[in-house]
């Protein structure tokens, strides 16, 4: 008779598969759908992060500045969704999530309990979960080929060095 590994052996290998196939768009697909809805919810002035964000940002009209971060997350959000000028896109979305880590520098009295840098607060556990985001980020971008100009690359090639 044979073992219950062995009788689902087909599901398994289906299903590694499948996750093989797919795993990277649908990563793509949810950091541009997450980049969309909270982009929008900047720009509509609904973003439960509001304060947080202006906290850390000094010396910019307050208005301005969510409104046009809502923007730039909106666009990252498309370009991921579309896969359009993902190199472009990727950047934009690098200097984003490096910048929600701010809040660890400059605003360290909201980020953590008591200035402990191994309690968090909801706002520091909010900010170290973009952690998660950036991984992201590092598997979609590994996904992205460089192609020589004239060989059928489309949109912008970065330039490479000959020999």
């Amino acid at each position: 008779m044979r073992s219950p590994v062995d009788a689902f052996g087909w599901l398994d290998a289906w299903m590694i598969g499948s996750m093989r196939r797919y795993g990277i768009l649908a990563l793509r697909v949810s950091l541009g759908v997450v980049f969309v809805w909270f982009g929008a919810l900047k720009v509509i002035g609904e973003s439960p992060v509001e304060e947080l964000i202006l906290a850390t940002v000094y010396g910019v009209p307050e208005g301005a500045f969510l409104i046009g971060l809502g923007v730039w997350e909106v666009v990252i959000g498309l370009g991921l969704l579309f896969a359009v000028a993902l190199r472009t896109t990727l950047f934009l979305f690098f200097l984003q999530i490096l910048g929600t880590f701010s809040v660890l520098v400059v605003r360290p009295d909201i980020a953590f309990q008591g200035l402990n840098p191994f309690l968090l607060t909801t706002e520091g556990e909010f900010v170290i979960k973009n952690l998660v985001l950036l991984s992201a980020g590092f598997v979609v971008g590994g996904t992205v080929h460089r192609e020589r100009a004239g060989e059928g690359g489309r949109g912008f090639v970065w330039p490479m060095k000959e020999g």
